[in-house]
């Protein structure tokens, strides 16, 4: 079989004879890659005039509901990405973990790109900035997808979760994106985005495929493109220099090499839950993936006084493990990606051995299940120990990306943050403790050098997801030798393939462009009551201005007796005057808001179909007993939920006194029914 490339619109088969790509688990060939003879420059342009173009038709929403879709049609070809994923050396977790892991990733974004961004092609960051005396002149920050195509160059260890968790992002941002796959696993990727390809779902030009090198893709960057780079920290570096890169200053994010850290506390001798979970977790990151994770954990470290147990307790732990085929299910260990890779993690050990010791592994002739050691890329699970790490600059800066770790012990907690800190940066650290001052004091010592930091013990060990698994919720990237980059982290990831612009001029002008009304802004009258309007009925900036009610001490006293809130500040006027917000006794805010209620809602059976929450709910000032208070109610955002028969409104409340002094303010969140939903229930 010979990979293909898949470029504007077609799927093509490079001119040469290509590279020869083989089974991890036998050596047999596979595939062939090349992308010789590839028209990179056309790729990009197609990417932004047609695949950019399509994209930004759609909402965020809308695009959310295509990663769903495109999800669920992975899902039914799942059974072929395993049997296929087997020959990269995974075991069926190991294939878990990137097939269903990238999956999963992909409704993740789904969900949060329906629940926190807008059914809008504009994302608002943050509230408005009032920049003038009379707000007349406002500022808001604004995201808008970037006009180019995001370039992703993957890792091999991850064929599927790779692309995938770096797509999702950048398709619901409404960008293309130009995947680039490792070569020697990259026809499970091939096999990913051709079924997506066949799926239908995504708008023409939304993803292409390079199977080999890029060629002189760089060359035509622009500074509209996104770099997003899994690999190693030389490449990474490489690459940032382009002249292109430099000279149109192309956003480059970069997830590279990382010497990642597991800490754990004297507290957890040998007889404690957390020295158990520490044994189990340290040998699952060592084996999970054979070792070849970017968020492994290489460096252990640990009290002197117990090393001599722990790696005991490793080594019998490690000696257990079942290495072999991982076809078969009594398998814990597959094979390296390839025999390149199995070479590369010997030399890596050799040069570990200078200053460490090897306790157990390490040996080229061991039994392996099903399979044959020599033939496949197989390498025995390894521990080391380094007597003296504070001096030993090898274990800090040799990466055997395999299933290779080394024990470094500490006497305090100053060197165990020491000792983390000499990784030089890393993508995640852990720390197992049942002494939160110990964890709060390894946190605060180490977090700088690292992207994301799991704390363990016994209280949430269970339901932990581990020291290696990154989570499309958290961000994932790290500082210094881990790339300094950050990709996932929910709506984090997306505004990475965005552009932040500051727009400045009036509320009303701001509003009409971001969609939300702000205040000093356009108040529209709606010539009936505002609960009265379906979804679609609605304007932004529809107002509502209510009568006034005086709040009387008779409704204060009421208020506490019916709510059992009895605060001093309502019920003692001379205790109430002692405090030096106060002149005397005043109205509860809940007060406020449930006057307010009664001041601005239409009773009646409407479009209105529930309020389900206040959003920003501030009290400026006290309402004493004698005080009046009017509403003004502004319909500020409107968001439609696809499919569902309503949208969601934000209404912007103020609540005033008889001196037009605001005392209340706050976000009222209502369902409102679309004009089809209306019309079946009144029929």
């Amino acid at each position: 079989m010979k990979l293909q490339n898949y470029a504007v619109n077609e799927w093509i088969t490079g001119s040469d004879d290509g590279r020869e790509l083989t089974s991890a688990v036998d050596g047999r060939p596979i595939a062939a890659i090349s992308s010789q003879g590839i028209d990179f420059a056309a790729m990009l342009d197609y990417a932004r005039n047609v695949g950019g173009t399509n994209l930004r038709k759609f909402t965020f929403h809308e695009r959310a509901l295509m990663l769903k879709e495109l999800a669920k049609h992975l899902t039914e070809h799942k059974k072929e990405f395993y049997e296929l994923s087997t020959e990269t050396g995974a075991t069926r977790n190991d294939s878990w973990i990137d097939i269903d892991g990238g999956i999963s990733t992909l409704f993740v974004f789904s969900s949060k790109g329906r629940r926190e961004m807008p059914n809008d092609h504009v994302y608002l960051d943050g509230p408005p900035e009032f920049l003038s005396k009379n707000g007349t002149f406002v500022g808001q920050h604004i995201f808008t997808p970037r006009l180019g195509a995001a370039v992703h160059i993957n890792a091999f260890n991850f064929p599927c979760w790779g692309m995938l968790e770096k797509l999702a992002p950048a398709l619901l941002a409404g960008v293309p994106a130009i995947v680039k796959p490792a070569s020697s696993t990259a026809y499970l990727t091939e096999l990913v985005v051709r079924r997506m390809v066949e799926s239908g779902i995504l708008p023409e030009g939304s993803v292409q495929l390079i199977c080999g090198g890029v060629g002189d893709l760089f060359d035509h960057l622009n500074c509209q493109d996104t770099i997003a780079f899994t690999g190693s920290k030389g490449t990474a570096e490489r690459l940032q220099q382009h002249p292109r890169v430099i000279s149109e200053s192309v956003r480059f994010t970069a997830e590279t090499d990382s010497l990642n850290a597991s800490v754990l506390g004297a507290d957890a001798t040998p007889d404690t839950p957390e020295f158990d979970l520490f044994i189990k977790e340290v040998t699952r990151e060592m084996t999970s993936k054979a070792g070849q994770k970017c968020t492994a954990i290489r460096r252990i470290i640990a009290p002197a006084s117990i090393t001599a147990e722990l790696v005991k307790s490793l080594s019998t732990a490690l000696g257990d493990i079942r290495v072999g085929n991982p076809a078969r299910k009594d398998v814990d260990m597959g094979a390296l990606a390839s025999l390149d890779q199995r070479d590369e993690v010997r030399e890596r050990v050799a040069e570990l051995s200078n200053q460490a010791t090897v306790v157990f592994g390490n040996q080229d002739d061991f039994h392996v299940v099903d399979a044959n050691v020599q033939n496949g890329a197989f390498f025995m699970p390894t521990l080391l120990h380094c007597e003296r790490p504070l001096s030993s600059a090898l274990v800090h800066s040799v990466e055997a990306f395999g299933p290779v770790s080394t024990v470094l012990p500490y006497e305090n907690l100053d060197e165990a943050i020491e000792l983390m800190r000499l990784g030089e940066g890393s993508l995640v650290g852990s720390i197992f403790t049942n002494d939160d001052a110990v964890a709060r004091e390894l946190v605060l010592g180490s977090a700088a050098y690292h992207g994301r930091l799991l704390v363990i013990n016994r209280h949430c060990a269970g339901e932990s997801t581990g020291h290696g698994s990154p989570l499309p919720h958290l961000v994932h990237g790290g500082p210094g030798r881990a790339g300094g980059g950050e990709e996932l982290g929910g709506i984090r990831g997306v505004l990475h393939y965005m552009q932040r612009t500051a727009l400045q001029g009036s509320p009303a002008t701001l509003a009409r462009i971001g969609n939300r009304w702000i205040r000093g802004g356009t108040e529209n009258d709606p010539g009936v009551h505002p609960f009265r309007k379906t979804f679609e009925q609605l304007e932004i900036g529809d107002t509502l201005h209510t009568d006034a009610r005086e709040v009387t001490l008779d409704d204060i006293d009421h208020f506490a007796e019916f709510t059992g809130d009895k605060f001093y500040a309502h019920t003692d006027e001379e205790a109430a005057r002692k405090n030096p917000f106060f002149d005397g006794r005043v109205a509860h805010g809940y007060l406020i808001v449930s006057f307010a209620a009664g001041l601005f809602v239409d009773p009646d059976f409407g479009p209105v179909l529930a309020n389900y929450g206040v959003d920003e709910l501030r009290f400026a000032q006290p309402v004493n007993y004698g005080d009046s208070l009017k509403v003004r109610l502004t319909c500020k955002q409107k968001t439609l939920r696809e499919g569902s028969g309503y949208g969601e409104v934000r209404w912007d409340t103020e609540v005033s006194n008889q001196n037009n002094e605001i005392v209340a303010a706050y976000d009222v969140l209502t369902m409102v029914a679309t004009d089809e939903q209306w019309a079946s229930v009144n029929s």
